[in-house]
């Protein structure tokens, strides 16, 4: 309860800073760090295999953690983005359960870290809102799981090696594939053109079949099976990241205009949207190619992309949807081919009408962006 309250009032101050989404275009950087819940994970012969005492699976218990990561990645504009990641997560063995006679809460400890590399997939939901923009994806990599001084005992003794009470302790290092699914939303800065504040839930898994050194199982006797092995299972992480990212190929900065003068002459082209969208038909996106290959037949000097919308929503909620549509419009150009220097964006709101009509009416030609080849 505390953490969603704690989400909660991160999104409410950040949206008076919010700027309007637009789509992720070339390289960017990010990191994150937050709260990681790991779940139990077995472990097959953790206690070698000297009798039937020493056969039995165990499973490590862990208390919530700590995880961070870091990633470079590139977006194509169509709200796709691929990016490789590095990451971390640390957690505390409370008790180490089920080995055969060292079963029983709290009869056993450690520490469990796990270093990731991996390649990741996602896309944002552009379209969802002009202030945040929801994403998911899913990755693939290589994890290494370190255990340090993982151990358990019997009849409360914890010395290993050399004890006279049954007990096992080991050391060591298990690597394999691992892969994760994520879900979060990236908030855009005003402030800071390109910087995002990101909250996101990622579910982390490395599956089993790699195995650790065992360095030591003792018992009345004295030391014995050193140097055999435990195979570790598969290990299911929960994390919770607040985080930033930071794009360096940003889309030209937008401008909140006021009711503009008469435009002159030059050649337009009008791109029209559905009611409060500002994605793009395939009818839109054939008038966009239409005008990125007449401005590269011309001689031109800019491109200004206009955004308007119609009187059905209140101002302050119009003039960052015409924004919007302005932006994806830009977007959409150079992906054909425009180059970024030469497109200037403004969002008129319901400011200047292609058809006049009085508030509060849905009239689709109002619903616009005009491009205007200069």
């Amino acid at each position: 309860m505390k953490l969603r309250i704690a989400l909660l009032a991160a999104t409410a101050m950040a949206l008076p800073l919010a700027a309007q989404a637009q789509p992720v275009t070339g390289l960017y950087i990010g990191a994150g760090a937050g709260i990681n819940f790991m779940q139990s994970q077995s472990h097959s012969r953790l206690a070698g295999d000297y009798s039937d005492f020493f056969t039995a699976n165990a499973r490590t218990h862990q208390r919530e953690g700590f995880a961070a990561l870091g990633s470079v990645g590139y977006g194509f504009g169509n709200g796709l983005r691929a990016e490789i990641e590095g990451s971390w997560r640390e957690n505390k063995i409370t008790s180490v359960r089920g080995a055969g006679i060292f079963a029983g809460p709290g009869q056993g400890g450690g520490r469990s870290s796990t270093y990731a590399a991996m390649l990741n997939a996602l896309y944002d939901f552009n379209n969802v809102s002009p202030f945040v923009v929801p994403y998911v994806g899913a990755g693939v990599g290589y994890a290494w799981q370190k255990f340090h001084n993982l151990h358990a005992f019997q009849d409360g003794n914890e010395f290993c090696p050399g004890t006279n009470q049954s007990s096992v302790c080991s050391n060591g290092t298990a690597g394999n594939f691992a892969w994760q699914l994520i879900a979060g939303a990236a908030f855009p800065i005003a402030a800071m053109p390109g910087l995002s504040l990101t909250a996101e839930y990622r579910f982390f898994s490395a599956i089993s079949g790699s195995s650790i050194h065992v360095n030591a199982v003792c018992s009345e006797v004295g030391e014995f099976n050193c140097g055999k092995s435990s195979r570790v299972g598969a290990q299911y992480n929960h994390s919770i990241l607040l985080g930033a990212r930071y794009e360096f190929n940003k889309a030209p900065m937008a401008v909140m205009a006021q009711p503009a003068a008469p435009i002159p002459p030059g050649r337009s082209f009008l791109v029209f949207f559905d009611w409060d969208k500002f994605n793009l038909t395939d009818r839109a996106r054939a008038v966009i190619r239409d005008a990125a290959a007449t401005s590269k037949s011309v001689q031109h000097t800019r491109l200004e992309v206009n955004g308007y919308a119609d009187t059905s929503g209140t101002p302050r909620y119009n003039m960052p949807l015409s924004m919007k549509r302005a932006q994806t419009v830009a977007a959409e150009l150079v992906r054909n081919g425009v180059a970024r220097n030469e497109i200037v964006i403004k969002a008129f709101g319901d400011t200047v009408l292609l058809v006049p009509t009085g508030p509060g009416v849905r009239e689709p030609q109002n619903r616009r962006v005009e491009i205007i080849i200069r």
